[in-house]
């Protein structure tokens, strides 16, 4: 039933090309604010107002300080500082990089502070909500490809600049339609994601294990535990050309995926197995089950009999290399092959794979019940 409201509602938007569009001034559609900071204030554990720096993740959020260090601090770190409301922005809000990672943007729900390097923009004439702001985004990033760091996009561009937007019979942005057709859209894939968590679920068999505290550990080398300890291949971006083939390489994010790519020459394919950064976001590590190019940025780990439940649970545990290397200290060929894994051991002192598989298919069964069930109310 519920599905069939989606489906009904989906008919009822009209479809985006068949939509009337209409450009705009920025200037028309937002009230643009230029950002604060040009040095971060100090660092600390406890703070709770966000961050928003020209980054391409996260939100734009890159750290988070209490009101009492954003008002000692001032715009440089020295020379004159202002009052907090000079500070400090509400939210409900638009924040969009300018340099840096020039061109992102990300909504903002609470108050928040920022950088310089970020423009938040305020729509006029009508209530942002997050559904519409999702819209909007999309138009504003579309033009990403305008801007780079030799040509920011500061408040003084911005103002010039223009956005294309679907509109009503006034010829007025039709904010109603935004909102309805982002709403539409992120519940039929609230739908679809259901679904296949409850046959992800049902797939699953749920067994008690003891607690990972009273399992006995021992270390092991890597290449006691792969088969095949391979590095990637160098594949520069002006030889990258366009394709459905997932790029692993040094990124700490998006489960190493830099890129999709249609190389198929002078390439390295990986399929199911780990990879694990020996440069870049040097250490992460990553459990690819698809076919993949590699970079000289990673090296893939492959056991052929090991399950994407052991792998998932070595990952964890790869990861961890991140906090003895960095970019001056990379996880070369020689390096990778002195390492050691601590992992549960079975009563041979062998790695107790087994062990390894059902405490991630429980750890597994128990997130989707969770969600599942939260996704009922």
């Amino acid at each position: 039933m519920i599905e069939n409201i989606y489906l009904m509602r989906e008919v009822f938007l009209m479809n985006l090309e068949n939509k009337k569009w209409k450009e705009f001034n920025f200037t028309d559609i937002f009230d643009i604010k230029g950002g604060y900071y040009n040095k971060k204030p100090k660092l600390e554990k406890n703070g709770n107002i966000p961050f928003i720096g020209a980054v391409d993740n996260s939100n734009g959020i890159t750290e988070f300080y209490s009101i009492e260090n954003i008002d000692d601090s001032s715009k440089t770190g020295n020379g004159n500082n202002h009052t907090i409301d000079k500070k400090i922005f509400k939210g409900n809000c638009i924040c969009v990089t300018n340099n840096g990672s020039v061109g992102y943007a990300y909504y903002q729900l609470q108050y928040f502070t920022c950088s310089h390097d970020v423009n938040p923009l305020y729509l006029k004439n009508y209530i942002l909500s997050k559904d519409l702001a999702m819209f909007i985004i999309g138009s504003i990033e579309k033009q990403r490809v305008c801007f780079q760091y030799s040509r920011k996009w500061r408040p003084k561009r911005m103002v010039k600049s223009k956005i294309l937007l679907p509109v009503n019979k006034d010829d007025e942005p039709d904010y109603k339609y935004m909102e309805e057709y982002t709403k539409s859209k992120i519940n039929a894939k609230k739908e679809e994601y259901k679904r296949y968590a409850q046959k992800k679920l049902d797939e699953l068999v749920y067994e008690e294990v003891e607690p990972l505290e009273n399992k006995e550990w021992k270390e092991y080398f890597v290449t006691d535990i792969f088969d095949v300890i391979k590095r990637g291949k160098r594949l520069t971006k002006s030889n990258q050309e366009n394709g459905n083939m997932p790029y692993i390489s040094s990124t700490g994010s998006n489960n190493g995926i830099d890129n999709f790519i249609g190389n198929n020459k002078d390439v390295r394919i990986f399929n199911n197995c780990l990879t694990i950064a020996n440069s870049g976001s040097v250490g992460s590590s990553f459990y690819h089950p698809y076919a993949f190019i590699g970079s000289d940025h990673v090296t893939g780990l492959k056991k052929d009999c090991m399950s994407e439940y052991e792998y998932m649970f070595i990952s964890t545990l790869t990861n961890r290399f991140s906090e003895k290397y960095n970019f001056n200290r990379e996880i070369n060929d020689s390096r990778i092959s002195r390492e050691k894994i601590l992992l549960p051991m079975d009563e041979n002192e062998k790695p107790d794979h087994g062990y390894m598989k059902q405490y991630m298919i429980n750890m597994i069964h128990r997130k989707l019940t969770q969600y599942l069930k939260y996704s009922k109310n």
